[in-house]
Protein backbone atom coordinates (compact mmCIF):
# COMPACT_ATOMS: atom_id res chain seq x y z
CA UNK A 1 0.00 0.00 0.00
CA UNK A 2 1.23 3.34 -1.23
CA UNK A 3 0.71 6.44 1.83
CA UNK A 4 2.11 10.04 2.27
CA UNK A 5 3.77 10.64 5.78
CA UNK A 6 0.93 12.44 7.26
CA UNK A 7 -1.23 9.61 5.80
CA UNK A 8 0.66 7.13 7.92
CA UNK A 9 1.14 8.67 10.85
CA UNK A 10 -2.37 9.16 11.25
CA UNK A 11 -3.25 5.42 10.54
CA UNK A 12 -0.46 4.68 13.02
CA UNK A 13 -1.53 7.92 15.51
CA UNK A 14 -5.11 6.14 15.36
CA UNK A 15 -4.54 2.41 16.04
CA UNK A 16 -2.61 3.64 19.35
CA UNK A 17 -5.46 6.18 20.81
CA UNK A 18 -7.73 3.06 19.93
CA UNK A 19 -5.26 1.03 22.56
CA UNK A 20 -5.58 3.64 25.19
CA UNK A 21 -2.50 6.36 24.63
CA UNK A 22 -2.85 9.69 25.16
CA UNK A 23 -3.48 11.28 21.74
CA UNK A 24 -0.24 13.57 22.18
CA UNK A 25 2.02 10.41 22.79
CA UNK A 26 0.49 8.69 19.91
CA UNK A 27 0.80 11.47 17.99
CA UNK A 28 4.76 11.45 19.12
CA UNK A 29 5.31 7.68 18.77
CA UNK A 30 3.65 7.31 15.16
CA UNK A 31 5.64 10.24 13.90
CA UNK A 32 8.89 8.86 14.93
CA UNK A 33 7.88 5.08 13.66
CA UNK A 34 6.53 6.88 9.92
CA UNK A 35 9.70 8.91 10.22
CA UNK A 36 12.06 5.79 10.80
CA UNK A 37 10.20 3.64 8.87
CA UNK A 38 11.25 6.69 5.59
CA UNK A 39 14.33 7.14 6.78
CA UNK A 40 14.83 2.87 5.54
CA UNK A 41 15.43 2.12 9.67
CA UNK A 42 12.59 -0.60 9.30
CA UNK A 43 13.95 -2.58 12.47
CA UNK A 44 13.02 0.59 14.16
CA UNK A 45 10.01 1.24 11.93
CA UNK A 46 6.33 0.06 11.69
CA UNK A 47 7.67 -3.33 12.54
CA UNK A 48 7.49 -2.23 16.25
CA UNK A 49 3.86 -1.41 15.94
CA UNK A 50 2.55 -4.98 17.58
CA UNK A 51 5.32 -4.99 19.97
CA UNK A 52 4.73 -1.59 20.97
CA UNK A 53 1.04 -1.79 21.32
CA UNK A 54 1.22 -5.60 22.90
CA UNK A 55 3.17 -3.50 26.00
CA UNK A 56 0.84 -1.16 26.32
CA UNK A 57 -1.99 -3.55 26.80
CA UNK A 58 -0.19 -5.45 29.32
CA UNK A 59 0.99 -2.65 31.34
CA UNK A 60 4.85 -3.11 30.85
CA UNK A 61 4.74 0.51 28.87
CA UNK A 62 2.34 3.18 29.91
CA UNK A 63 0.74 4.74 27.38
CA UNK A 64 -0.54 7.46 29.38
CA UNK A 65 2.33 8.48 30.89
CA UNK A 66 3.57 11.90 30.81
CA UNK A 67 7.17 13.17 31.01
CA UNK A 68 8.11 15.43 33.32
CA UNK A 69 11.31 17.37 33.79
CA UNK A 70 13.38 18.67 36.47
CA UNK A 71 16.38 21.59 36.42
CA UNK A 72 18.86 20.22 39.76
CA UNK A 73 22.14 22.15 38.15
CA UNK A 74 21.90 24.81 35.96
CA UNK A 75 23.81 22.89 32.84
CA UNK A 76 21.11 19.90 33.34
CA UNK A 77 18.07 18.49 32.77
CA UNK A 78 16.45 15.48 33.68
CA UNK A 79 13.57 14.09 32.49
CA UNK A 80 11.55 10.94 33.66
CA UNK A 81 10.07 9.47 31.24
CA UNK A 82 7.75 7.70 33.52
CA UNK A 83 8.06 3.96 32.45
CA UNK A 84 6.42 5.38 28.82
CA UNK A 85 7.47 5.74 25.57
CA UNK A 86 10.90 7.30 25.09
CA UNK A 87 9.86 9.48 22.29
CA UNK A 88 7.71 12.02 24.76
CA UNK A 89 10.68 12.39 26.59
CA UNK A 90 12.69 13.51 23.53
CA UNK A 91 10.74 15.70 22.35
CA UNK A 92 10.31 16.98 26.10
CA UNK A 93 14.08 17.40 25.59
CA UNK A 94 14.18 18.96 22.18
CA UNK A 95 11.88 21.68 23.52
CA UNK A 96 14.30 22.47 26.66
CA UNK A 97 17.86 21.90 26.05
CA UNK A 98 18.23 24.24 23.46
CA UNK A 99 17.72 27.52 25.81
CA UNK A 100 19.90 25.54 28.33
CA UNK A 101 23.02 24.63 25.46
CA UNK A 102 22.85 28.62 24.35
CA UNK A 103 22.76 30.26 28.00
CA UNK A 104 25.72 27.52 29.34
CA UNK A 105 27.27 26.73 26.15
CA UNK A 106 26.58 23.42 27.65
CA UNK A 107 23.56 21.03 28.07
CA UNK A 108 23.16 17.46 29.88
CA UNK A 109 19.90 15.55 29.24
CA UNK A 110 19.08 12.71 31.54
CA UNK A 111 16.46 10.35 30.98
CA UNK A 112 15.44 7.84 33.34
CA UNK A 113 12.84 5.14 33.51
CA UNK A 114 12.61 4.98 29.50
CA UNK A 115 11.82 2.49 26.55
CA UNK A 116 13.31 2.01 23.34
CA UNK A 117 15.17 4.84 21.93
CA UNK A 118 14.56 4.19 17.91
CA UNK A 119 16.19 5.87 15.55
CA UNK A 120 18.22 7.96 17.99
CA UNK A 121 19.77 9.87 14.43
CA UNK A 122 15.82 11.87 14.35
CA UNK A 123 16.62 12.88 17.24
CA UNK A 124 19.94 14.29 17.41
CA UNK A 125 19.60 16.06 13.89
CA UNK A 126 16.78 17.79 15.81
CA UNK A 127 19.00 19.87 17.15
CA UNK A 128 21.59 20.34 13.96
CA UNK A 129 18.94 21.71 12.49
CA UNK A 130 18.48 24.62 15.44
CA UNK A 131 22.70 25.36 15.10
CA UNK A 132 23.16 23.21 17.85
CA UNK A 133 25.88 19.81 18.27
CA UNK A 134 24.46 17.05 19.70
CA UNK A 135 25.92 13.39 21.10
CA UNK A 136 23.01 10.75 22.46
CA UNK A 137 23.87 7.94 24.25
CA UNK A 138 20.99 4.77 25.14
CA UNK A 139 21.41 1.59 26.63
CA UNK A 140 18.82 -1.83 25.73
CA UNK A 141 18.06 -5.15 27.20
CA UNK A 142 21.12 -7.40 27.04
CA UNK A 143 22.05 -8.84 24.38
CA UNK A 144 26.08 -8.61 23.85
CA UNK A 145 28.88 -10.54 26.06
CA UNK A 146 31.42 -8.83 27.61
CA UNK A 147 34.81 -9.32 25.37
CA UNK A 148 35.30 -13.18 25.68
CA UNK A 149 32.37 -13.97 27.67
CA UNK A 150 28.79 -15.74 26.36
CA UNK A 151 26.64 -14.22 29.10
CA UNK A 152 24.38 -11.36 27.56
CA UNK A 153 25.80 -8.51 29.67
CA UNK A 154 25.34 -5.62 27.54
CA UNK A 155 22.82 -4.34 24.91
CA UNK A 156 23.39 -3.01 21.21
CA UNK A 157 23.84 0.58 23.27
CA UNK A 158 23.41 2.90 20.57
CA UNK A 159 25.88 6.16 20.12
CA UNK A 160 24.29 9.03 18.02
CA UNK A 161 25.95 12.33 16.88
CA UNK A 162 24.58 15.34 14.88
CA UNK A 163 26.59 18.69 14.08
CA UNK A 164 25.33 21.84 11.60
CA UNK A 165 26.73 22.14 8.71
CA UNK A 166 26.29 26.13 6.84
CA UNK A 167 24.88 25.77 3.92
CA UNK A 168 23.52 21.90 3.91
CA UNK A 169 21.66 19.40 5.53
CA UNK A 170 23.51 18.15 9.23
CA UNK A 171 26.59 15.82 9.89
CA UNK A 172 24.43 12.81 11.56
CA UNK A 173 26.25 9.54 12.96
CA UNK A 174 24.19 6.62 14.04
CA UNK A 175 25.64 3.65 15.25
CA UNK A 176 24.57 0.89 17.45
CA UNK A 177 27.88 -1.02 19.37
CA UNK A 178 26.86 -4.35 17.78
CA UNK A 179 27.77 -5.19 14.39
CA UNK A 180 23.86 -4.56 13.30
CA UNK A 181 21.57 -3.03 15.19
CA UNK A 182 19.26 -5.63 17.00
CA UNK A 183 16.12 -4.35 15.07
CA UNK A 184 17.84 -6.05 11.70
CA UNK A 185 17.64 -9.20 13.22
CA UNK A 186 14.21 -8.28 14.62
CA UNK A 187 13.09 -7.65 10.79
CA UNK A 188 14.53 -10.66 9.25
CA UNK A 189 12.44 -13.04 11.30
CA UNK A 190 9.81 -11.54 11.01
CA UNK A 191 10.21 -11.71 6.66
CA UNK A 192 11.30 -15.23 7.40
CA UNK A 193 14.82 -14.18 5.91
CA UNK A 194 18.44 -15.64 6.86
CA UNK A 195 21.11 -12.79 8.03
CA UNK A 196 24.46 -12.72 7.44
CA UNK A 197 27.69 -14.63 8.81
CA UNK A 198 28.90 -12.49 11.68
CA UNK A 199 26.03 -10.42 12.83
CA UNK A 200 25.47 -12.84 15.67
CA UNK A 201 25.78 -15.89 17.48
CA UNK A 202 23.60 -18.54 18.77
CA UNK A 203 23.29 -19.71 22.49
CA UNK A 204 25.98 -22.58 22.25
CA UNK A 205 28.52 -19.38 20.88
CA UNK A 206 28.57 -19.78 17.09
CA UNK A 207 28.08 -18.06 14.74
CA UNK A 208 24.69 -18.35 12.93
CA UNK A 209 22.64 -16.71 9.77
CA UNK A 210 19.43 -17.96 11.95
CA UNK A 211 17.80 -14.94 13.15
CA UNK A 212 15.36 -17.59 15.54
CA UNK A 213 18.86 -18.65 16.59
CA UNK A 214 20.67 -15.07 16.69
CA UNK A 215 18.07 -13.73 19.16
CA UNK A 216 18.51 -16.82 21.02
CA UNK A 217 22.49 -16.09 21.94
CA UNK A 218 24.12 -13.06 21.61
CA UNK A 219 25.03 -10.42 19.28
CA UNK A 220 28.45 -9.75 18.11
CA UNK A 221 30.13 -6.34 19.45
CA UNK A 222 31.20 -4.32 16.14
CA UNK A 223 35.43 -3.88 16.50
CA UNK A 224 35.98 -6.74 18.90
CA UNK A 225 37.05 -5.84 22.06
CA UNK A 226 36.81 -2.53 21.44
CA UNK A 227 33.45 -2.56 20.55
CA UNK A 228 32.24 -4.38 23.95
CA UNK A 229 34.29 -1.56 25.79
CA UNK A 230 32.64 1.35 23.81
CA UNK A 231 29.10 -0.94 25.56
CA UNK A 232 30.58 -0.88 28.51
CA UNK A 233 30.57 3.22 28.42
CA UNK A 234 27.67 3.53 27.35
CA UNK A 235 26.17 1.72 29.98
CA UNK A 236 27.82 3.94 32.21
CA UNK A 237 26.67 7.18 30.27
CA UNK A 238 23.55 5.96 29.54
CA UNK A 239 22.19 4.12 33.19
CA UNK A 240 24.86 4.50 35.01
CA UNK A 241 24.63 8.15 35.71
CA UNK A 242 20.68 8.38 34.91
CA UNK A 243 19.63 5.85 37.42
CA UNK A 244 18.17 3.25 35.26
CA UNK A 245 18.21 -0.20 34.43
CA UNK A 246 21.52 -1.51 33.19
CA UNK A 247 20.98 -3.49 30.14
CA UNK A 248 21.33 -6.96 31.76
CA UNK A 249 18.62 -6.22 34.21
CA UNK A 250 16.31 -4.21 31.77
CA UNK A 251 13.02 -6.65 30.23
CA UNK A 252 12.96 -7.32 26.24
CA UNK A 253 11.66 -4.40 24.13
CA UNK A 254 10.68 -6.71 21.70
CA UNK A 255 8.60 -9.29 24.37
CA UNK A 256 4.84 -7.86 25.26
CA UNK A 257 4.69 -9.04 28.92
CA UNK A 258 7.35 -8.62 31.53
CA UNK A 259 8.23 -5.89 33.94
CA UNK A 260 9.14 -2.15 32.38
CA UNK A 261 12.42 -2.08 30.23
CA UNK A 262 13.42 1.38 32.57
CA UNK A 263 16.70 1.78 30.77
CA UNK A 264 18.23 5.27 30.06
CA UNK A 265 19.34 7.87 28.01
CA UNK A 266 21.89 10.41 27.91
CA UNK A 267 21.86 13.86 25.36
CA UNK A 268 24.82 15.91 25.38
CA UNK A 269 24.07 19.76 23.44
CA UNK A 270 26.79 22.03 22.79
CA UNK A 271 26.27 25.56 21.17
CA UNK A 272 28.93 25.59 19.01
CA UNK A 273 29.30 29.68 19.06
CA UNK A 274 30.41 28.79 22.70
CA UNK A 275 34.19 27.57 21.13
CA UNK A 276 33.97 29.33 17.88
CA UNK A 277 31.31 31.51 15.92
CA UNK A 278 32.70 29.83 12.81
CA UNK A 279 32.04 26.38 14.01
CA UNK A 280 29.12 25.42 11.11
CA UNK A 281 31.57 26.74 8.83
CA UNK A 282 34.53 24.73 9.36
CA UNK A 283 32.68 21.79 9.59
CA UNK A 284 31.24 22.58 5.90
CA UNK A 285 34.57 22.82 4.63
CA UNK A 286 35.78 19.41 6.16
CA UNK A 287 32.88 18.06 4.81
CA UNK A 288 33.82 19.74 1.29
CA UNK A 289 36.89 18.01 1.96
CA UNK A 290 35.92 14.46 2.69
CA UNK A 291 33.59 14.63 -0.26
CA UNK A 292 36.46 15.86 -2.99
CA UNK A 293 37.18 12.11 -3.45
CA UNK A 294 35.04 10.13 -5.40
CA UNK A 295 32.45 7.28 -3.59
CA UNK A 296 32.77 9.78 -0.51
CA UNK A 297 29.20 10.39 0.79
CA UNK A 298 28.63 12.10 4.22
CA UNK A 299 27.33 10.06 7.61
CA UNK A 300 23.35 10.73 7.53
CA UNK A 301 23.22 11.49 3.91
CA UNK A 302 21.20 8.07 3.33
CA UNK A 303 18.66 8.55 5.89
CA UNK A 304 17.96 12.04 4.46
CA UNK A 305 17.66 11.67 1.09
CA UNK A 306 15.09 8.32 2.04
CA UNK A 307 13.15 10.68 4.05
CA UNK A 308 13.27 13.39 1.18
CA UNK A 309 12.28 10.37 -1.52
CA UNK A 310 9.38 9.39 1.15
CA UNK A 311 8.05 13.12 1.35
CA UNK A 312 7.43 13.35 -2.56
CA UNK A 313 6.88 9.90 -3.15
CA UNK A 314 4.81 7.98 0.11
CA UNK A 315 5.38 5.16 1.58
CA UNK A 316 5.83 1.50 0.30
CA UNK A 317 3.70 -0.11 3.23
CA UNK A 318 3.81 -4.16 2.93
CA UNK A 319 -0.14 -5.46 2.66
CA UNK A 320 0.71 -7.78 5.37
CA UNK A 321 2.01 -4.92 7.85
CA UNK A 322 -0.72 -3.06 7.32
CA UNK A 323 -3.18 -6.14 7.86
CA UNK A 324 -1.72 -6.64 11.43
CA UNK A 325 -1.53 -3.11 12.26
CA UNK A 326 -4.94 -2.92 11.36
CA UNK A 327 -5.92 -6.06 13.46
CA UNK A 328 -4.78 -4.12 16.66
CA UNK A 329 -7.16 -1.40 16.10
CA UNK A 330 -9.77 -4.39 17.25
CA UNK A 331 -8.83 -4.08 20.73
CA UNK A 332 -10.39 -0.38 21.36
CA UNK A 333 -13.53 -2.07 23.31
CA UNK A 334 -10.94 -4.08 25.39
CA UNK A 335 -8.56 -1.79 25.99
CA UNK A 336 -10.43 1.62 26.19
CA UNK A 337 -13.45 0.73 27.37
CA UNK A 338 -15.75 1.76 24.21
Amino acid sequence: MQMTLEEAEAFVRGVFEANGVLAETARSVAHALVHAEAAGQYGHGLRRIPAYIGQARNGKVDGRARPMATRPRPAVLTIDAALGYAYPAFDLAVAELPAIAREQGIALGLVHRSHHAGVMALTVERFAEQGLAALMFANAPASMAAWGGRKRLFGTNPIAFAAPVAGDDPLVIDLALSTVAAGKIMAARQKGESIPEGWAFDAEGRPTTDPNEALKGVMAPSGGAKGAALALMVEVLAAGLTGSNFSHEASSFMEEKGAPPSVGQMLIVIDPAAGAASAAGRIAALAQEMMSEEDIRLPGRRGQNARRAAIERGLEIDDDLIATIRSLDQARSAVAGD
